[in-house]
């Protein structure tokens, strides 16, 4: 049984580095995009922003810490909301380059991958004759021979630099039933200490599939394996990202929604913002007659060090 909780934390991813920018024209890839987007979602109700940078140019992926700083104050400035910053970064990206923001920024959180895995992204070639930059053809193409890396060597770095290094809490993202038992690993050595919080991640090629009954498996090895140590929160990608999040929501679960899992609103409807899905995933949680945390009050319910610590 994961941690008894009265409210449901929701998280905003803004822009990730799956999606390219031919996909949708209301994904933010400029400093000034992400930072509107991201303070917009907060006011929507996101708890937690997580965030990635892209290359103001043409909007491919960058593990820049210049490019992050860009748009890190500005958030910091106008929101109270816990700032989560990606270390998966985006394919091709060497650890060391995924930490590089990071480890400058020092923020309240950050994901954390358990494990290594085949992330495919090559299916969505299908979908468009054309694209506005040839990267993102190669990008998309290229995830058809790539394992995203994060052996247990890589963990163990994140979790001594970043945790133990600059008080940095995580996000630890689960794609696979395995990957929750590789976060078992690391709490039964001590390098992970409750309360933590686990992403339980469905519908991407290569992790576990978009079946609800994946939903209640993971739920099941979750509560076996930290019992009330942890806070349960759940994404899905593309279409499955709303129906998914309210089953999930109605077992106990905390959310998360933003254009990095989906660029969706509604069937073939985009999306205009993140604060459209963050908007949406709110009057369902409170249809459910349930409330929403504040910032403040996810700080406390995941023992975070507060926005007075980070380092921008």
């Amino acid at each position: 049984m994961a941690a008894k909780q009265r409210k449901v934390i929701i998280t905003c991813a803004v822009t990730g580095s799956i999606h390219t920018p031919t996909m949708s024209p209301h994904l933010p890839l400029t400093p000034d995009e992400v930072a509107t987007d991201a303070i917009a979602a907060a006011e929507a109700g996101a708890a937690i922003l997580h965030l990635h940078a892209r290359d103001p140019k043409d909007g491919r992926p960058t593990p820049s810490p210049d490019v992050f700083m860009e748009f890190l104050p500005r958030i910091k400035q106008a929101s109270n909301a816990v700032v989560n910053i990606t270390t998966g970064g985006g394919h091709g990206m060497t650890l060391a380059e995924r930490l590089a923001a990071p480890l400058r920024a020092k923020p309240e959180m950050c994901s954390l991958n358990m494990g290594s895995m085949n992330f495919g992204l090559y299916p969505m070639l299908d979908r468009y004759k054309e694209f506005k930059h040839e990267w993102e053809r190669k990008h998309l193409e290229n995830s058809r021979d790539f394992i995203f890396r994060n052996t247990f060597k890589d963990i163990e770095e994140v979790l001594k630099t970043l945790g133990e290094g600059h008080g940095v809490k995580f996000e630890f993202e689960c794609y696979d039933v395995g990957h929750l038992y590789t976060l078992a690993h690391f709490v039964e050595r001590g390098l992970i200490k409750p309360p933590f919080f686990v992403q339980t991640i469905f519908g991407i090629l290569g992790g576990i599939g978009p079946d609800l009954e994946n939903v209640d498996h993971m739920k099941r090895i979750a509560d076996k394996l930290f019992g009330e140590d942890y806070y349960w929160s759940i994404l899905a990608a593309g279409r499955f990202q709303m129906p998914f999040l309210t089953h999930a929501a109605t077992m106990g679960a905390n959310v998360r929604v933003g254009l990095e899992d989906s660029l969706w609103l509604g069937r073939g409807k985009l999306a205009k913002s993140n604060a459209d899905q963050v908007a949406k995933i709110r009057r369902i949680i409170e249809e459910l007659s349930m409330e929403i945390a504040t910032p403040d009050e996810a700080r406390q319910m995941l023992a975070l060090k507060g926005g007075d610590a980070v380092g921008f």
